[in-house]
């Protein structure tokens, strides 16, 4: 039987850092980046655990800039 995976994308030029993606997430796999700013200055969201993702899509759901994107990734090997 096919195992069925997330895989989210972010616009980090988008990205103004509010958190909410990161706080929505029930698998634990986005974070704000600590380090690194864009070019609006903010400390933008990244999968930091990506393979944890289960494609529920509720960090999109709550981005108020609609910069998430996710994909639900069919495995077939499995």
């Amino acid at each position: 039987m096919a195992k069925v995976h997330g895989a989210v994308t972010i616009d980090s030029a988008r990205c103004k850092g509010c958190d909410l993606c990161v706080v929505a997430c029930p698998a634990d796999v986005l974070e704000l980046q600590p380090k690194e700013v864009n070019d609006r200055g903010y400390h933008f969201a990244y999968p930091a655990h990506a393979e944890a993702c289960i494609g529920c899509a509720a960090c999109a759901t709550v981005c108020p800039d609609a910069c998430i994107e996710v994909y639900r990734v069919v495995d077939k090997n499995n």
